[in-house]
């Protein structure tokens, strides 16, 4: 009997068992881990310079991803500084204000609308110092750097000597202006002296003799 009972009990507890494994997901019952993104994948850091880097990643395809967040970290230091922009597909960001032989920590999270995806695994880089940026450069590239310098240089002479002309063309105009008024103007002013100068002159007697007065 003890044995027919407990090869009942067992029975009803596998029969119970596989009801739970077979029961149906009702539309309420949301796992979590399904809603959950993907944490961004292959995050690489390019075109490192004294100041400024790039970082790229990827996501997995499917997610419905609709922005990005960025925590930059120096190393060994509790300061962060946190990018973040929605409504984009982009899959790269420029990191700017670096400090110069200084390294940070980088994570990247995707967002959604329902939240955001675990940050990735940590990328560290270090930024390299002005000397070792100037000295892996070829001579070449230091030339093209210095005459591109120079021609904004120049670029910048030329257009304060076009304003300056400009304004000196200006002014002349002006005063060829003003010469041509006067010019004009010289005639009118010599026949009102001439006529000024006649009405002055001493009168005539009527008969065609001077006044002259009575002793």
């Amino acid at each position: 009997m003890a044995k027919a009972g407990m090869s009942a009990a067992a029975v009803a507890l596998l029969l119970l068992l596989g009801f739970l494994s077979v029961s149906p997901v009702h539309a309420g019952d949301v796992c979590v881990s399904d809603s959950l993104l993907s944490a961004p994948l292959n995050v690489t850091i390019r075109e490192i310079e004294v100041n400024s880097a790039v970082v790229t990643w990827e996501i997995l395809e499917g997610d419905p991803v609709i922005g990005f967040a960025i925590t930059q970290q120096k190393k060994d230091v509790r300061m962060l500084r946190f990018i973040q922009e929605v409504n984009t597909t982009t899959r790269s960001c420029a990191l700017w204000d670096l400090d110069e032989d200084t390294e940070y920590i980088i994570h990247v999270q995707s967002i959604s609308m329902a939240g955001s995806s675990p940050a990735s695994e940590p990328i560290l880089f270090r930024t390299p110092k002005e000397s070792e940026k100037m000295a892996s450069k070829s001579p070449d590239e230091v030339m093209m750097e210095e005459f591109g310098h120079a021609a904004q240089l120049r670029a910048g002479e030329l257009i304060i000597i076009v304003v300056v002309l400009i304004m000196w063309a200006g002014v002349i105009v002006l005063f060829c202006r003003q010469y041509d008024i006067i010019k004009d103007n010289e005639p009118n002013n010599n026949k009102d002296k001439a006529k000024t100068s006649s009405e002055c002159s001493t009168p005539e007697h009527p008969q065609g003799g001077l006044l002259r007065s009575n002793v």
